[in-house]
């Protein structure tokens, strides 16, 4: 990489205040000595495309795409990869030096690189999985599980209709499972997932019964503010492997960053640190 210019990559969302994601950038930039800038950047859903198209003149070689751009920036992008599709969402744009944009998606990447870390001894192939929710996210880890080799996915969410939506996408392996009947498969998971934003600051708690899960199973929350929410305090009082939801952010940001900035960033405690600083 030339650096005549120096390469601009960013996060676009709104809101976007609340976003870890320069924080951690930054460290990156900052621990390997490169050059690069990374900033927010809060843009209307009015504005995304001329903002979009506006970037790459001004050096920037990419950025990450949250809420509420991430399904919106399918229809903007020249080429988007085959899971980002199958998602329905993207958070990763990379600016192509023939002018297009490449979209991809990278949370189930990052949700899978996380368990294996927090949970190594997990096997995919071991058994089901319980998903909680039925958005977003919940597509990503989806799409990723079943990449991985899980042989059923049991998937609730507190409205039915979206569950079944994702059953229709994702085929025979998914099953539905009622809100309300949700604590009485637990006891069938290898791995249960939240993916829902319950249990959030500022969010009400997930309220389900834990007791069917079985010791040793693992559990993992895709939220990480607070880093331990009740669900897995519970569930690590059952003698559940609980996982927080803090490294799939951290994972899901590494290949965006090599593809930027041309240089692979390890996930370790001092990049933890970095974001919780």
């Amino acid at each position: 990489m030339s650096l005549s210019k120096i390469p601009l990559a960013g996060v676009i969302g709104s809101p976007i205040a609340h976003s870890k994601s320069p924080q951690l950038h930054r460290h990156w930039l900052k621990t390997y000595g490169l050059q690069g800038f990374y900033i927010p950047m809060d843009v209307s859903p009015a504005n995304l495309r001329e903002v979009l198209t506006s970037l790459p003149k001004m050096g920037f070689v990419g950025v990450n795409i949250t809420i509420p751009h991430k399904e919106t920036v399918l229809q903007i992008a020249d080429l988007v990869t085959d899971r980002a599709a199958l998602i329905g969402a993207a958070n990763t744009l990379i600016f192509r030096k023939d002018g297009k944009i490449h979209a991809d998606n990278t949370d189930g990447y990052g949700f899978l690189e996380n368990l294996k870390v927090g949970a190594p001894t997990w096997n995919p192939k071991s058994g089901p999985a319980v998903v909680l929710g039925a958005g977003g996210a919940s597509r990503a880890v989806v799409a990723a599980l079943l990449e991985a080799g899980v042989p059923e996915i049991l998937i609730s969410n507190r409205t039915r209709i979206r569950a079944e939506i994702l059953t229709k996408d994702f085929g025979k392996r998914l099953q539905v499972v009622d809100w309300a009947q949700v604590g009485n498969v637990l006891e069938e998971a290898e791995l249960t997932v939240n993916t829902t934003s319950l249990g959030m600051v500022g969010h009400p708690e997930l309220r389900i019964p834990l007791g069917g899960l079985r010791k040793e199973s693992i559990v993992t929350d895709l939220v990480y503010t607070p880093l331990q929410t009740n669900f897995l305090r519970e569930a690590e009082a059952q003698g559940c492997i609980t996982v927080d939801g803090l490294g799939m952010l951290l994972h899901q940001a590494a290949p965006g960053f090599e593809r930027w900035f041309d240089h692979r960033p390890e996930v370790d405690s001092a990049t933890r640190a970095a974001v919780l600083g």
